[in-house]
C-alpha cells in the first residue's frame, strides 16, 4: 500500500514527504541511540540520514534542471522541436474551422495564447511538508506526550517509605552531613532500575530507606541504606562513613585468605577505587503460629556487591550496591557497574567528603 501511494504521488509531493520522514526518523533514532548507547540503533539512524541526504540531492538537481532546461537534441546533435513541427503539420492538414461570431472587442489584435499553468513545484513541496509536519511532530514528541510502558510502570511502582519525619541519629548532624536513607532510596528507586537490571518489564514491589548507624560503633559511624525489591532481583544501596579505605579492606581480605571465596575483583568506577565481591545472604525463618517459634539462622542465596570509594582519593568509606535473588541467580558484573554509573552521580554531593 505504501509503495503504491508513493508511485501515485507527484514528484514534488513524494520527495519532500520522504525527506521529512527520513529526517525525523533518522534524527530521533540517532538521539535515542546516543542516549541509550545502542550501536544497532545508531546504524539504523545513520541509514535514515543517508537516505534523506540522497533525496535532498535529487530534489536539488530537479530544481536546477527546471531553472535551466536544455533543448532536446536529435541523433546528430542538432536541437529539434518535435512538438512545434507536429503542431504545424496538423495545421496544414486540418480543415478550416467554421467562422465563429466575433466576440466583444473584435478588431483588436488577439492576445498571446498561453498554455495551461503548470503546477508550482515550490507550492507542492510546501503543501506536502505542511501536511506531514504534524506527523513529524507526533513522532518526535510521542514518547513525551503519549503514555508508554515505562510511564505506566512508573506510576504503579512502589514509592519509598516516608522516613523524613523520623529523628535522625546524632551522627547525621555532623558537617558534612551524611546522606540519609530517604535520599538513598530516592536515588535507587529510579524508573529505569528494572531496565538496568535486565528485567525491563518488572515493577518494584517495595522500596524503603533507613538512616542507621554501623554495628559495634556506638552510633558514631553513619550507615544509611535503601532497598528496592522486584520479583526477580532485590537491590540494596548503602553508604558507610568510616575510616576504612577500599585498599585497606582488600588487604584485610587477602590476609584473612578469603579473596578466593568472595571472588574479589578490583577495578575503578567513576574515577574511584572499587571492589566486586560475593557473600551469602542470611536466611531467618520465623513462625507466625501460636508458639511464635523461629528456626536457626541459615545461609541464603549468594549476593554480589560492588563497593565504590566515597571519593577518588580513597580516604575512607564506601557506597555498596548489592544484588541478589531468591533463586540464587545473579546478573553479570556489568549490570552492577551500569547501576553504579547511573545512581552514584545522583546522590547528594554533601555526602562525599
Amino acid at each position: 500500500m505504501l509503495g503504491l501511494l508513493l508511485r501515485v504521488l507527484p514528484f514534488w509531493v513524494r520527495e519532500p514527504l520522504l525527506i521529512v520522514v527520513g529526517a525525523v526518523f533518522g534524527a530521533r533514532i540517532t538521539y535515542l541511540a546516543v542516549h541509550d548507547q545502542d550501536r544497532v540503533a545508531a546504524v539504523i539512524g545513520a541509514v535514515f540520514l543517508v537516505f534523506t541526504a540522497i533525496r535532498v540531492r535529487l530534489v536539488v538537481r530537479a530544481l536546477r534542471a527546471r531553472r535551466n532546461p536544455a533543448p532536446a537534441a536529435s541523433a546528430d546533435g542538432a536541437p529539434t522541436d518535435a512538438v512545434a513541427r507536429a503542431w504545424a503539420q496538423a495545421q496544414l492538414t486540418a480543415p478550416a474551422p467554421a467562422p465563429a461570431p466575433a466576440p466583444a472587442g473584435a478588431g483588436l489584435p488577439p492576445g498571446p495564447v498561453t498554455a495551461g499553468k503548470e503546477p508550482n513545484p515550490w507550492g507542492q513541496a510546501v503543501a506536502a511538508v505542511g501536511v506531514f509536519a504534524a506527523i513529524a511532530a507526533a513522532l518526535w514528541l510521542g514518547p513525551d506526550v503519549l503514555p508508554s510502558d515505562d510511564d505506566t510502570s512508573t506510576s504503579r511502582a512502589a514509592s519509598c517509605s516516608d522516613t523524613e519525619d523520623e529523628e535522625l541519629p546524632a551522627v547525621y548532624r555532623k558537617t558534612p552531613r551524611p546522606v540519609t536513607g530517604a535520599e538513598l532510596c530516592e536515588a535507587l528507586n529510579r524508573p529505569d532500575l528494572a531496565r538496568l537490571l535486565g528485567t525491563p518489564t518488572e515493577i518494584a514491589t517495595s522500596a524503603s530507606g533507613t538512616s542507621n548507624t554501623a554495628a559495634l560503633t556506638d552510633g558514631k559511624v553513619a550507615q544509611p541504606e535503601a532497598e528496592v525489591r522486584f520479583d526477580t532481583y532485590t537491590v540494596n544501596l548503602s553508604a558507610t562513613y568510616n575510616e576504612l579505605s577500599t585498599a585497606q579492606y582488600v588487604n584485610l581480605l587477602k590476609i584473612a585468605g578469603t579473596e578466593g571465596e568472595k571472588h574479589l575483583r578490583t577495578l575503578t568506577v567513576l574515577g574511584r577505587p572499587a571492589l566486586l565481591s560475593s557473600d551469602p545472604t542470611m536466611k531467618i525463618e520465623i513462625s507466625l503460629g501460636d508458639e511464635g517459634s523461629s528456626g536457626p539462622v541459615q545461609q541464603g542465596p549468594l549476593a554480589r556487591t560492588l563497593s565504590v570509594a566515597l571519593d577518588s582519593k580513597d580516604r575512607g568509606g564506601s557506597y555498596d550496591i548489592t544484588v541478589w535473588s531468591e533463586s540464587g541467580a545473579l546478573p553479570d558484573d556489568g549490570v552492577l557497574l551500569g547501576i553504579a554509573e547511573e545512581i552514584l552521580p545522583t546522590i547528594p554531593l554533601r555526602s562525599v567528603r
